[in-house]
């Protein structure tokens, strides 16, 4: 295991343009698995999102809050990172940040080099509530409406695509049922589906599963875990459960209670067994967001003594 704060790194340069759709659809399968063969591999160099110094605040009826101050971290092609943190640490409000949605007062935030100013179709959010979906559209309908609109794909190129992701969540059975007849997980594979089709430079994740029962949510997270283990696709993943972040992210940014402040960030195989010091790394992490022991870098330390 590895911890270390993070630091802004040099921003890459642009990605080159994505190939163009041609006309002829005589051959959709083909075209479509060329247009979203995982575009990541155009991607030069390994960064593809950077934070740096970013402080956000919001404004409430009485006063101006600070949610974070001076972020710093940056995000390799197919991380799973973690934004973790106690409630009010503004881990939400600086993924909201990343979508385009709220701009710093301090400090940048670059997408594969490019300044993010506002909301666009590089980053994809799924948020933990159910309704998401449009209601008067079936599982298909919802994705080939984004792909249409958000991409501007051809209806059949769409479709595609569309069914492709569909299995890969394993819902072929459900591809022309309605949202009210979906259970709450099987929405958010719905969503997560949705979300992957639009082949985004950058999936954020806030607190998916967190609305899901105990059992539900542990299957969500093994099936994440397969669907990235597919895809590679790069996510950035809020949650204030500790099991979960040890679980679900390689990166995981430990953030202070509010104002959010990094504290640290430690790397995670998730594995949560005890290391050679008896401590497991959810041990350490709760240590160092919630006592005031010793620093998370000693406690990583004592295991390669």
């Amino acid at each position: 295991m590895q911890i270390r704060v993070s630091n802004p790194i040099e921003p890459q340069p642009r990605l080159s343009e994505r190939q163009s759709v041609p006309s002829d659809t005589s051959s959709i399968s083909h075209v479509a698995h060329q247009v979203f063969a995982n575009t990541h591999a155009k991607e030069i160099g390994s960064t593809v999102l950077d934070v740096s110094g970013v402080t956000l605040e919001y404004r409430t009826n009485k006063k101006v809050v600070t949610a974070t101050k001076r972020v710093s971290f940056s995000v390799s092609k197919s991380d799973r990172y973690v934004l973790l943190g106690p409630s009010g640490c503004g881990k939400s409000t600086l993924l909201k940040s990343i979508a385009g949605y709220i701009p710093p007062v301090e400090g940048e935030i670059r997408l594969n080099g490019e300044k993010i100013t506002r909301p666009g179709p590089d980053r994809i959010v799924v948020f933990q509530e159910f309704d998401q979906l449009l209601p008067w559209k079936t599982v298909l309908g919802n994705i080939v409406f984004s792909l249409i609109v958000g991409k501007r794909l051809p209806p059949k190129i769409a479709e595609e695509v569309a069914r492709r992701y569909i299995d890969k969540v394993r819902l072929t059975k459900f591809a022309d049922s309605y949202p009210h007849t979906l259970s709450g997980g099987m929405k958010q594979r719905v969503s997560i589906a949705r979300g992957m089709a639009m082949e985004p430079s950058v999936l954020l994740m806030d607190e998916p599963f967190a609305a899901l029962d105990e059992l539900t949510r542990v299957h969500m997270q093994d099936e994440l875990l397969r669907l990235w283990s597919d895809t590679k696709m790069t996510i950035i993943f809020v949650t204030h459960s500790i099991p979960e972040a040890v679980k679900i992210g390689n990166k995981i940014l430990l953030l202070s209670p509010h104002p959010g402040q990094v504290r640290a960030e430690v790397t995670s195989n998730g594995d949560d067994t005890p290391g050679l010091d008896g401590l497991k790394l959810s041990e350490k992490i709760h240590a160092e967001l919630f006592s005031a022991g010793k620093p998370i870098e000693q406690l990583m330390g004592q295991e390669n003594e």
